[in-house]
Order: C-alpha cells, then structure tokens, then sequence
C-alpha cells in the first residue's frame, strides 16, 4: 500500500472495553490451541471469587505475602518519597495495599487500577471510610497498557505497587514490558515494590491451584460464564472442567478448562469446535527465584533495593532507572 492510498483509507475507531473482550475471546477460542487471557477472569464474580482464594488454607501466596508485609512494611513505606501517590496496578481488592496505608504518613493519595469498575469503586468506598484522610482515585482500566492518571497526582512523586504475584501471569518478555510500562507511568527513580512467587516443592503448587472447596475451579468457570452473560455464550458449564498442572520445564503452574465431550459453542454469531479433552489455556503463573527475578527487572530497566521472602514468597523493592 502505498501512502498515498494509506492516508486514504478508513481508521477503523477503537474498540471500547466490551468489544475488546468479545474480539479478544473469539481470536483466543479460534486459534489453535485455545486459550483466553487472564484478565478477563476479573469481573465482579471473577474478583469475589479470587478474593475467597486468597482466604483458602491451600492458598499459601496470599497469607505469606500479608505476613511479609505486615513484618516489614514501615521499612518498605521508608523508601518512597514524602507526600506520594501510591499508584496499585491491577489493585482488586485493597486488602495489602492497606497494610502500606496504614503506616505510611508520606503516602497522601491512593491510585487503584483494575480493569474490574465495579469491584473497585466499591472497595474504594470502604477505603475512604476507614482512610478519611487519604485521597483516592480509582481508575477503572486495563492497568497492563498505558492509562490516564487523574490530574490530582500529576505533579505528585509517585510509588508503586503490584502485589500478589501477577507478574506471574505474563509470560517473561511480558512480565519485562509490564515493568517498562509501569516505569513509564511513575517516572524515573521512582520505586515499585512487587510480590514475586517463588519456586517450590511442585506438591505445594498443585494444592494451591486445585483447592479442597473447589473455589478456583469456580473461579476458572466463572469466565466460560462471564462469556454467556457478557457476549450471547451458550457455555455448558457441566462440561468443562477445571485443570491445574506444574510443568517443571517452565517453571509455571498452567491452567486449563478441558472440554468433557465433543461439543459446540456459540458465541454470538461465531461457532467453536471443541473435542472430548481438548481444552481452554486461560492461565500461566510463573515461579521465579529470587535471582531469575531480579535479573529480569536490571534487563527492564530497575536497580533492585531490597528484598523480602519467608522461602516461599517474595517482595521486592526495585528503583527505576529507566529514562
């Protein structure tokens, strides 16, 4: 094409959140193999539901996070700056961001993002109760691409903070351009601290992902529902099933939705083809060791500061150098 005729033709207009969600599933469930990405797991059933996870007893990430958190917030707060915006991607609930809030008195503003507007203009209420003094502007938005921050922060130093090992979920080339985003949004020499898990025993990793109660296979359905209620689906959520595997070679826990029969499903006006076992790869959790992870953020441009692990997980505070 040449420029000319480039400059002519039509710019198709930007999809607004639905229709990325519905052009997102259908590109995931036509390809071969079948996957669906991760963050759509997060609407108001989807964050409920992850919520209970994090309270299960198999579910160690959560309790040891909360617990390296509680022991060593007022040294991790010490390292951002005075009269901060504390900028929380992918927040979900504030559950962790309240132990830094708690003891920080050079955190004035509060910034969650996360994709899910509902979930999070709800739990910013409850915030605002029990934080009076702080100022909080949730931002409703795919906190993995660039977002708008309210004009109160701009001239803010800013901090940040992505707790609960979702760094995780992105594959490692991902997981760098995430930093590099999130290094873009708070600006140079600025901090980020980060929950990172960590590789362990594989037997550990296979009771967090399939739960006793069966929350995470609820949890993992949950976006075979969201698809129904959201895009015209005709899911049969009876005949899917929730799998979770360690593949040892890559370090990851992988989710899957396994298909019990041969079957086919509506989305809209589009057909999808499943055989009997085949499945929906809808999530990857990534363990890292404390040094694979490290070097990862000095290649996406940060200086680590200190690090936090009880040998099963780990925080980190790293300082952006990036220009």
């Amino acid at each position: 094409m040449n420029i000319q005729t480039a400059l002519r033709a039509p710019v198709a207009p930007p999809l607004d959140a639905a229709g990325k969600f519905a052009a997102d599933v259908v590109a995931g469930l036509t390809n071969k193999p079948k996957s669906l990405p991760p963050k759509y797991f997060y609407d108001h059933a989807g964050s409920a539901l992850f919520d209970r996870i994090t309270r299960l007893p198999e579910y160690y990430p959560t309790r040891s996070e909360l617990g390296l958190l509680e022991l060593h917030s007022a040294e991790m707060v010490s390292l951002l700056p005075p009269a901060a915006a504390l900028i929380e991607f992918g927040a979900g609930s504030s559950r962790k961001a309240r132990i830094l809030l708690g003891v920080a008195a050079n955190i004035e503003a509060y910034v969650p993002i996360d994709i899910s507007g509902d979930f999070l203009r709800e739990d910013a209420a409850k915030l605002r109760r029990d934080f009076p003094h702080l100022a909080i502007y949730p931002v409703a938005a795919d906190f993995t691409v660039a977002a708008e921050l309210p004009p109160e922060v701009a001239t803010r130093p800013r901090a940040g903070f992505f707790p609960g090992s979702t760094i995780g979920n992105f594959e490692p080339h991902e997981a760098a351009a995430f930093l590099r985003h999130a290094g873009r949004t708070l600006g140079r020499g600025d901090v980020l601290i980060v929950g990172v898990d960590l590789v362990k025993a594989p037997d550990i990793l296979y009771r967090a992902y399939n739960d006793t109660e069966g929350v995470t296979a609820k949890f993992n359905l949950n976006l075979l529902a969201r698809i129904n209620r959201e895009l015209g689906g005709n899911f049969d959520l009876a005949t899917f099933e929730h799998h979770a595997l360690y593949n040892v070679d890559k370090s990851r826990i992988e989710m899957h939705l396994a298909s019990t029969r041969r079957q086919k499903v509506r989305i809209g006006d589009v057909a999808v083809d499943f055989r009997a076992g085949e499945t929906i790869h809808t999530e990857n959790s990534y363990k890292y060791s404390v040094e694979s992870f490290q070097a990862l953020a000095h290649g996406s441009g940060y200086t680590p500061l200190k690090v936090w692990t009880d040998g099963l997980f780990s925080v980190h505070a790293l300082r952006n150098t990036a220009d």
